[in-house]
């Protein structure tokens, strides 16, 4: 007999009230979708899967796919398992993320490769990702196939690109764009283009929510960026300053590089560098942003993509799902305040 852990009840995040109206029939059969692929007699799978899936998150990439095919009138079943697969690959690269940056917390929880260990957390994380594609054979969309399997291939290759760039404070904007671009921004393209994929919808319509995902992907990862220095503990989930002293290659770590005197430049090579922390460098880092104003910078180009993905939907009539899709830009963006 298999292992199986409860689910908690998906939360409804404050700001995501109409998406939330919109797909919350679906999450409920994505939650049971969920707790069904969990299942395994390897007793970790289970508890591993839950502890990281019950964490808090909004869960957002999967909205995506449920509301993109809303949008698309799409009325049939595909969608339910798509975007239940999402939903794994999402976990599974967090699981990935974990060990790879070495990260001791998420959302506010100890990260699993901490309770459990680095190889248990990967193995787990590639049973996942086993597990998503699975669900994506028995939908029998090639496109759907194609659009994920892309993504999955996409976003590994942003995990290589962000290790080659670890620690390297010569990395430019350009650079780190194309890291989240890949890291990031893939699955949310992805989650967004299955919708109209599933409904066989035009290919310039398919390529509209595309784009419309991918630039609030990017969007997102740079608000995530500016929030880890300018943020609260408690609505981050984690502490502040936590890429800090992890050493991450962030764009207001790279802009404050740029901008910054020699001695600026110095404080950076022996923070993230070579990873010398001492009493108040943190606040000194903040300090640093602020008289360069990369927090600013950051905000001002999470805006600017934002803005693209607005311009994206709006070759679709006007719509309750698309209205709810604009809100979940609003959203991201609105964090940072």
């Amino acid at each position: 007999m298999g292992v199986v852990v409860p689910l908690d009840e998906a939360r409804e995040p404050k700001g995501l009230a109409p998406l939330f109206e919109i797909v919350a029939e679906d999450m409920k059969a994505i939650n049971r979708i969920i707790l069904d692929k969990a299942v395994s007699d390897v007793e970790l799978i289970p508890k591993l899967t839950h502890h990281l899936v019950n964490s808090g998150g909004k869960r957002l990439r999967p909205m995506l796919a449920i509301a993109s095919a809303k949008l698309c009138g799409y009325d049939g079943p595909k969608h339910v398992p798509t975007a239940a697969a999402i939903e794994f690959m999402h976990t599974a690269t967090l699981l990935h993320d974990d060990v790879v940056d070495e990260s001791d917390t998420r959302r506010g929880r100890k990260t699993a490769r901490l309770i459990w260990g680095n190889q248990t957390t990967v193995l787990v994380g590639d049973f996942l990702l086993g597990q998503a594609f699975r669900m994506l054979v028995e939908v029998g969309s090639l496109p759907v196939l194609r659009i994920l399997s892309n993504a999955a291939a996409t976003i590994a290759e942003g995990e290589v690109m962000q290790l080659a760039a670890a620690k390297n404070t010569a990395t430019t904007e350009d650079a780190y764009l194309e890291i989240i671009d890949a890291k990031t921004a893939a699955l949310f393209a992805a989650a967004s283009e299955v919708g109209g994929a599933i409904a066989e919808r035009p290919a310039d319509e398919q390529a509209a929510l595309r784009s419309y995902g991918r630039n609030l992907g990017l969007a997102f990862q740079l608000v995530d960026d500016a929030l880890d220095y300018s943020g609260d503990s408690k609505s981050l989930g984690k502490s502040v300053g936590d890429d800090f002293r992890e050493g991450k290659i962030t764009l207001p770590v790279i802009l404050s590089f740029r901008r910054g005197t020699s001695r600026d430049r110095e404080f950076w090579n022996r923070t993230i560098v070579t990873g010398e922390l001492g009493d108040g460098d943190l606040e000194h880092a903040i300090a640093l942003m602020r008289k360069h104003k990369t927090i600013e910078s950051t905000l001002e180009r999470a805006r600017s993509y934002g803005s693209i993905a607005h311009d994206a939907l709006e070759i679709f009539p006007p719509s309750r799902e698309k209205s709810a899709m604009q809100d979940v830009i609003d959203f991201c963006i609105s964090r940072a305040h």
